[in-house]
């Protein structure tokens, strides 16, 4: 798994493409947010490359994915750190605010719960 060899000793940008098959131009724009977010640190030279900054025990799913694509809730009026009202929608007689509600608590307790090293052990 791409995060626990970036565990071990850095990678460069083209390795991880390679090796990932991912375009580079895309992967560098993931590392570079990551990089911004300290998730990962980079360094130049021979040895250099991206690194985790954290033990793959310690970053949960659930901040990479925000990092990535914002909030996890998928109605804005049921978001923990991105609430905005629904426009032209009564909160107070919504019918499915509450589905939306429990489907966010769900989510946030699996990826809150689980971690990149988690990841790697269901490989």
């Amino acid at each position: 798994m791409l995060f626990l060899k970036i565990w071990v000793k850095a990678i460069l940008t083209s390795a991880i493409a390679r090796d990932e098959n991912i375009p580079r131009k895309f992967l560098e724009s993931i590392l570079r947010s990551l990089r911004n977010n300290q998730i990962l640190n980079s360094k130049r030279g021979k040895e250099g490359g991206f690194f985790l900054l954290r033990d793959p025990k310690d970053i949960y799913i659930v901040e990479i994915m925000r990092i990535m694509d914002g909030p996890v809730a998928m109605l804005p009026c049921v978001s923990l750190n991105y609430y905005q009202s629904c426009e032209e929608c009564d909160e107070e007689s919504c019918t499915i605010k509450g589905m939306f509600e429990s489907i966010r608590d769900k989510t946030l307790d699996i990826l809150g719960n689980t971690s990149l090293h988690d990841l790697n052990q269901k490989t």
